[in-house]
């Protein structure tokens, strides 16, 4: 089943391509990879929500907007591949959590992000991680995704 196929199975339509918020580009292809720059959860151009983890956001939400920011990526990925169906699975992805000092649900939060990627890729969409909490993300953005994805 092809990339496309499985998403309009799954109900998914991938975002346009989120701009750029400073100087680089949302994704760049090299021997055989795809690599992203770091995705925020936009939604329409715009964060759903500001704020750190564990207090403004809870980790419900923001294992929602990591999901999102999957998405992201994978539309920043398949826009540089000439099309998501050229993207054959997941190397790598990269989740940062914008925490409260006393919170330590990391990984829950980015499992939002991995478990669409499994969805939609399978066995292609197992990836090795890192989850890790910050201080704070860009535009005070909750949770933040990079992914490197191997193409066809």
């Amino acid at each position: 089943m092809t990339v496309s196929a499985r998403l309009a199975e799954l109900g998914i339509e991938l975002p346009a391509v989120a701009a750029p918020v400073a100087a680089y580009v949302p994704a760049v292809s090299h021997s055989g990879l795809v690599y992203t720059s770091g995705q925020l959860p936009f939604t329409d151009g715009a964060l759903p929500a500001t704020g750190k983890v564990g207090a403004a956001v809870s980790a419900e939400d923001a294992k929602e907007y990591a999901r999102t920011c999957a998405l992201n990526a994978l539309a920043a990925a398949a826009d540089v591949a000439g099309g998501v169906d050229r993207i054959a699975g997941v190397l790598r992805l990269g989740g940062f959590v914008a925490s409260a000092p006393e919170f330590s649900g990391q990984p829950g939060v980015i499992n939002g992000a991995s478990e669409v990627l499994g969805e939609i890729f399978g066995d292609s969409g197992r990836h090795a991680r890192a989850a890790v909490g910050v201080a704070v993300l860009p535009l005070d953005s909750p949770v933040e995704v990079d992914v490197v994805f191997i193409l066809v």
